[in-house]
């Protein structure tokens, strides 16, 4: 009797005894968090976006020119530090639209305003405030992003007229950072880069380290003839000038010892609106064109490693920077 007593109390024990727990999954180890976000670098034609983006980024990925409205497309360039992944989206300058391209570079810029979480307004030390200032002004008023103001140029103009500037600008809109900078030197780049990171929210980056710009090939190469087209033209041509790649072929061909000599055919049209633009940029007996062509050629083989033919061809279209199909097809280059 005791026996079974003692045996109905040890299976009693072990029905109430706790299931064997499973063990613990390691825990997963948490990613330190990064700061990502869209950055629009604004401002009029000509102040310098363009090469504050190539400094920042430390290597070209949009052309630079002296002639206004050389951006005509909206740019991402892309910086990923171990703080986290800045996009930088180089804008066409502000300016009043007159015709359908100037319309679509200016929908870039209204594009930029409402999806980037901080714009930086870059504007000229060396040049006074003028009517195409305030109309940055009257297109930024009503925006709610974080915006910081960029003094550019630092480097060529006199510590005493900045204090002016900073003075003048302070009260037109709510800027939350005022940093004179020099985009060619990189005076002051590294503050502006860690108070952009400040700025920015805590994400998931959205490119792959090693990426450093959204364009394709065949569009940073029809701007690479473009800007030694802006080079060495004057005037209006520069407004009146496009380029398009018709079509890019890769070959492998034998030099006269039999080894193989890899070859890009970059065949390119260079788009004007007169007959007398034609012939400025064809220059007397070629001599323009020639040159155009030894500038692009050279620095394209840089970027593509290879020897390449270069053809150009200066084609009359009127009107094109009010034809659709055009600029479609311009556009379309950019992938």
């Amino acid at each position: 009797m005791e026996t079974k007593n003692k045996e109905k109390a040890v299976k009693k024990a072990a029905a109430i005894k706790p299931a064997a727990r499973k063990p613990k999954a390691p825990k997963e180890e948490k990613k330190p968090a990064v700061k990502v976000g869209y950055v629009a670098l604004l401002g009029r034609p000509n102040v310098g976006k363009s090469t504050l983006l190539n400094t920042l980024l430390g290597q070209k990925v949009a052309i630079v020119s002296d002639k206004p409205q050389t951006t005509r497309i909206s740019i991402l360039g892309i910086k990923t530090t171990e703080k986290g992944q800045i996009i930088f989206i180089d804008n066409p300058g502000i300016h009043k639209p007159l015709h359908a391209l100037n319309r679509r570079m200016m929908n870039f810029v209204y594009s930029s305003l409402e999806t980037s979480d901080l714009l930086c307004l870059l504007i000229d030390a060396t040049q006074p405030f003028g009517h195409g200032d305030e109309f940055v002004i009257e297109t930024l008023r009503k925006v709610k992003t974080p915006l910081f103001l960029l003094i550019n140029k630092v480097d060529v103009v006199r510590k005493d007229k900045v204090l002016p500037i900073i003075e003048k600008y302070k009260d037109l809109l709510p800027f939350k950072e005022i940093i004179p900078v020099s985009a060619l030197t990189g005076i002051n780049l590294d503050v502006l880069e860690d108070l952009i990171y400040k700025s920015l929210p805590e994400a998931v980056k959205i490119y792959s380290d090693d990426e450093i710009s959204d364009q394709s090939e065949r569009f940073l190469l029809a701007e690479i003839v473009r800007e030694k087209v802006l080079k060495h033209v004057k005037e209006e041509l520069p407004f009146s000038t496009a380029v398009y790649i018709d079509g890019i072929e890769k070959k492998v061909l034998t030099d006269k010892d039999g080894n193989p000599r890899p070859m890009t055919f970059i065949r390119t049209s260079i788009f004007v609106e007169r007959d007398n633009h034609r012939k400025i940029i064809i220059g007397r007996r070629g001599s323009l064109i020639k040159q155009i062509g030894i500038e692009a050629r050279k620095e394209i083989e840089e970027i593509l490693a290879t020897e390449i033919y270069l053809g150009l061809q200066v084609r009359v279209r009127p009107q094109w920077r009010d034809s659709e199909d055009v600029l479609d097809l311009i556009e379309g280059q950019k992938g």
